[in-house]
């Protein structure tokens, strides 16, 4: 597990839906549960809320989209690095979606805090606790495609403004761009909720026959 950030006399655990008590700073494996993560990713809003449409882009829907991609990438991602990858902001159901310039503010503890709850949900769905680096470099490519149709679709950035900061999407062909700009549909929460645990179902069953 990663090293504890400092102990505060402050409450630092959070109770879920389920009944489960979350300890941000000491997080356990055995209170991390999938419907407490897909409940919390379906109403997290990506680039805080500022989206076209009816609902916001969700944490939930966003993770979706970025197994898609990685799958594009790496059409031979086994089952286990696949859920790593859908599960890449799973923290965030706790902690919430910050954009990274403030991430970057608030430096140390923060990405302390969000690598205990990564590792804790890791070991929950028995995968490593620290996944290799090139599965952690293929998510994060995939995170920042993923990015940039969300920009174009549905933040307002040009595509020339898109690329500037996030780069081209040409690791992908032009259909497979397609389909991408298609997913980036906001969807209502509890139907992020559902298409999240239904793929990770799909693939938590695969990678059960993978071991």
């Amino acid at each position: 597990m990663a090293k504890k950030a400092g102990k505060t006399n402050a409450r630092a655990w959070q109770r879920m839906l389920s009944g489960r008590r979350l300890d941000l700073l000491d997080p356990s494996p055995f209170d991390v549960e999938l419907e407490d993560i897909a409940h919390g990713l379906a109403r997290v809003a990506r680039w805080n809320g500022q989206t076209i449409g009816d609902h916001a882009f969700s944490v939930a829907q966003h993770s979706v989209v970025v197994e898609e991609i990685a799958r594009m990438l790496e059409p031979e991602l086994t089952p286990d690095w696949q859920l790593v990858v859908l599960l890449h902001d799973a923290p965030e159901y706790v902690i919430g979606d910050m954009i990274s310039p403030f991430k970057n503010v608030l430096g140390g503890n923060y990405r302390e805090v969000e690598h205990g709850l990564h590792q804790a949900i890791h070991l929950r769905f028995s995968l490593p606790a620290d996944p290799p680096v090139k599965i952690t470099k293929l998510a994060k490519r995939a995170d920042i495609i993923s990015a940039y149709f969300e920009a174009v679709e549905l933040a307002g950035f040009s595509k020339d403004e898109a690329k500037e900061l996030f780069g081209s999407p040409d690791d992908l062909t032009p259909s497979q761009q397609k389909i991408i700009a298609e997913m980036v549909t906001p969807q209502e929460p509890v139907v992020a909720q559902a298409a999240f645990i239904g793929r990770f179902q799909a693939i938590e069953k695969a990678f059960s026959g993978q071991q």
